[in-house]
């Protein structure tokens, strides 16, 4: 089955703070393995319980499986995502 992939506004923002050649990389790596398979991140816990994480190189994807499929949140460099 293939899940549809939504973007939160906010993500445009998170995405211009990137180069291009790491958008590129990120968008691929989310449209061929989350559309397929939204199980694949791993389950955050704490103030972020219930929402999941999938990397990227540096970069986290931080998003919430919905019905019909996943909802981008943010992406971010993994050392600044969480704050």
């Amino acid at each position: 089955m293939v899940y549809k992939i939504e973007y939160k506004s906010s993500v445009g923002k998170d995405l211009k703070k990137l180069e291009k050649k790491a958008i590129k990389r990120i968008l691929n790596e989310l449209e061929k393995n989350l559309r397929e398979k939204p199980n694949t991140g791993v389950p955050l816990s704490g103030q972020f319980k219930g929402l999941f994480k999938y990397r990227v190189g540096d970069y986290r994807i931080i998003y919430a499986k919905t019905i019909t499929g996943v909802l981008i949140l943010r992406i971010g460099h993994r050392s600044k995502i969480y704050k």
